[in-house]
């Protein structure tokens, strides 16, 4: 049974349960509501910023590097491969999860539990919120790319003999991150608990 069905209301903020119709959680102080009717509207609202973010993220180069006698410039994947190549097996998996299958796996997860809400599933609501757990988790370390390139452009100093300094790519992959984030936490993981046609008699 859910708090709303049992005529209560959950604070997002301190946890603390209220009686249905109180309009400000006592203890915190926040607004309380039962479900935010306009969530979905949001998480698919960042959720297609980020996506449409991720696409020049994988086209345009990341890392872009200067020396005397040459000009590069490396994309997510081409720069995985290219440590492929030269034996860092270790850091191009990384780089290669972190920057590909982690953000790839957060637009499916976020998309998965969105519809679900609307049409149902055959998972279980505690599946579907552990699921959710996990992308809360794992966005953190979605950025790691950009950070390597943060590190790698504060520490090569060398004036006219080298440079590397973040590609386009850079800025179009961190905005992506950001509103996959925000789309995840704008989610209301209570409309995982109702079913689907108690959450369109809510919308309504």
């Amino acid at each position: 049974m859910t708090a709303r069905a049992a005529g209560l209301v959950a604070c997002r903020h301190c946890a603390r349960v209220w009686p249905a119709g109180t309009a400000q959680c006592e203890r915190c102080g926040s607004h309380l509501q039962s479900r935010d009717t306009r969530s979905l509207q949001k998480v698919w609202a960042l959720w297609l910023a980020g996506l449409i973010c991720y696409v020049p993220a994988n086209l345009y180069p990341m890392l872009v590097t200067q020396t005397l006698l040459q000009h590069s410039e490396s994309t997510i994947v081409g720069g995985a491969v290219e440590l492929l190549q030269h034996g860092a097996i270790g850091v191009a998996t990384i780089i290669l999860i972190a920057s590909v299958l982690i953000p790839v796996g957060k637009f499916m997860a976020i998309a998965y539990l969105a519809i679900s809400v609307r049409r149902g599933t055959r998972m279980s609501s505690g599946r579907r919120h552990h699921l959710y757990e996990v992308v809360e988790f794992i966005g953190r370390w979605s950025m790691i790319d950009v950070f390597v390139v943060a590190i790698l452009s504060s520490l090569v100093q060398l004036s006219v003999v080298a440079s590397i300094r973040p590609g386009p790519a850079a800025l179009t992959f961190a905005l992506s991150v950001v509103f996959t984030m925000l789309s995840a936490q704008s989610f209301d993981t209570r409309l995982i608990w109702d079913e689907p046609h108690q959450e369109s008699d809510t919308a309504g």
